[in-house]
This record gives structure tokens, sequence and C-alpha cells, in this order.
């Protein structure tokens, strides 16, 4: 003999409810995996990125038509003064490199007839040296930063930095220090003063000799592998040939892991 339910809402009702409770609980399945995807942008680590600075142009030097020919984005280092610098810096920005003036700055040891026009040395008067600053910059078209030529000397002179990196953040311009001594004063003015900055992290090219170009970038690619964002910093002029054929082979498998930037995406901000 069956029992009777007790009371009508449980037979009328309670089966519905406690079906439509159920499925409620139930996961979703949408009929997608639940597995991450490759390119998922949720799940993929951010890509590294590298910037190649080539300095030197300006004086018709060896390797500037082929530099810039070079598929990938380029911070194009601008001498002042010079027989091309207009020409040069306006071809780099209408192929879409970026450009910064490459100030000549004393050295430690060398020759001031090595530095060029308009050099900034470590004897001039405040004012001097402000005002051959500014005139570099107004001789650079589309000029948005600034690196030194040489400068061992003159980057660890604390009065010839202040000037300087002042004048960088009147004119809005960012600072790469291409590290020619581990005394420069740039990093530790530019985070004071707040003037975006980054530092050079290797030169291809500080002997001329293809073998040792090579070697330069087998060690670029092997810090890449280490960090997440690489400088490094070739030249025109006697190397420029063989720095090009370096860097236009070692391309593809640099993107493999790293995205080519211009030197602007890769300053540092004070927290200011």
């Amino acid at each position: 003999m069956s029992l009777p339910y007790k009371g009508t809402a449980l037979r009328r009702g309670a089966i519905p409810i406690i079906i439509g409770t159920l499925l409620l609980l139930m996961p979703l399945h949408t009929g997608a995996s639940d597995e991450p995807t490759p390119g998922d942008p949720l799940t993929e680590a951010p890509r590294k990125q590298v910037a190649i600075v080539i300095d030197d142009f300006g004086n018709n030097m060896e390797g500037t038509t082929e530099m810039m020919t070079l598929p990938i984005p380029l911070t194009v280092a601008v001498m002042p003064f010079l027989p091309s610098t207009k020409q040069d810096a306006t071809l780099a920005h209408e192929k879409g490199h970026e450009v910064i003036l490459h100030l000549p700055m004393e050295p430690v040891r060398g020759k001031k007839s090595w530095l060029g026009p308009g050099a900034i040395t470590t004897d001039l008067s405040d004012d001097e040296i402000h005002k051959r600053i500014v005139a570099a910059i107004d001789d650079i078209p589309y000029v948005i930063g600034i690196n030194n030529h040489m400068g061992s000397k003159a980057t660890a002179d604390e009065r010839v930095m202040q000037i300087l990196v002042s004048i960088c953040k009147e004119r809005n311009l960012i600072l790469l220090d291409s590290r020619t001594t581990p005394k420069s004063l740039i990093g530790k003015i530019s985070m004071e003063k707040g003037v975006p900055y980054t530092e050079n992290q290797l030169f291809f090219d500080d002997l001329y000799t293809y073998s040792h170009i090579s070697k330069q970038m087998a060690r670029f690619k092997k810090l890449l592998h280490e960090r997440n964002s690489m400088v490094a910093i070739g030249h025109v002029g006697p190397p420029g040939k063989k720095t090009f054929q370096v860097i236009k082979e070692a391309i593809p498998s640099i993107q493999q892991e790293a995205d080519f930037v211009t030197i602007s995406k890769m300053v540092k901000r004070s927290v200011k």
C-alpha cells in the first residue's frame, strides 16, 4: 500500500522547483575548452622588447643607406651641424624611425677634434653649455631625445648634467645614456628631475671586425633570454655595413621572442 503525499504543494510544485535548482547549480558548458589557448591575451606573457639605436648619422657615413632600409623600427642618432644632418634626420623620420640628437660630449681620453662641432666640454661656462645644447637640438629635425656621443668625462660631471637634463625637461625630450662610463649621472639626475630616460646595455661594434660584431650579437641574444628588454647601440661609419649585415641576419631569430621598438617605448620614468 502506497502512502499519500502530505499536501498538494509537494505533488504539484516541488518537482519543478527541485529540477530548476539543480539546473542552476550545474556548470554552464559553452562548448569552448577550459584549457588556455595559445595567443590568449589573458594567459600569454607580455612580449619582450628590443630597441636598437644607430649612432653617428649626419656626415654621409658608410652604411647610412643600408641602415635606413632595415625592416624594423630604429632609433637614429644624428650628430648636429654636419653635411647630412638634416637630410639623414628627415629620411629617418620618413621611414618611420625615431630621431634623437647624438650630442658630442667630452671624453676622459681622446682628442677634441673627434667630437665635431658644438661639443659640450667641462671647461665651458653654464651659459655656453646651455647655448650649445639648445642650438644642437634646434639643428635636428624631428628630434625627440638626446644621447651622448663619447662623453665619459662630461656625463660624470654634475654641473654639466644638471644643465642637460633641465633642458630636456623644458623641451619635453627623453634621454638615452650611451653608458660610455659607469660614473655617468644621467640616470640619477633624470630621476630627480622627472625626465624619462633609459640606458644602453651593449655596443655591437666597439671593435670594427665582423667577427667581433657577430660575437656581440650572440651576447645580445643571450642577455635577451634573461631579461624582458634590451637596448643596444651600433654605428654607421667604419663598421656600418658589417653592423647592418649582422643586425639584418639576426632579425628573424630575435623576433621569435621580442618586438623591435623605438627608444621612447623603453624609457623609465621617476615616481613623481
